[in-house]
């Protein structure tokens, strides 16, 4: 999934259980479309989501009640969760620089 597709809606979006079963490397990336950090996230998003291709990216709408966002305790926005099979092994909120994401996806070679 790639950074311009649209964030899914609390109906769309894996639940808890679902994400937790997931295999391999995943990148929950919690925000809004009206949000100008989520926005303003997206180029340097895409820029190192780039040599990462295999990297599964969900984008998820978080808010208040929504039921995925509270379990990871995700305040700000965008947060993005790294998880190796269902696990988080990293996290980073509001990144501006693509070094600051480059850094959490290095975990994912560990």
């Amino acid at each position: 999934m790639t950074a311009t597709q649209p964030y899914l809606s609390q109906t769309e979006a894996p639940t808890r259980a679902e994400v937790d079963a997931l295999p391999g490397l995943t990148l929950l990336e919690f925000g809004t479309g009206w949000c100008g950090h989520c926005r303003a996230a997206q180029p340097a998003l895409a820029e190192a989501l780039a040599p990462h291709a295999l990297l599964r990216h969900i984008r998820v709408e978080d808010g208040p009640g929504h039921a995925l966002g509270r379990s990871f305790r995700v305040k700000l926005w965008p947060t993005l969760v790294l998880l190796r099979d269902g696990q988080e092994i990293a996290r980073v909120v509001r990144p501006t620089q693509a070094a600051d994401l480059s850094a959490l996806l290095s975990n994912a070679a560990h």
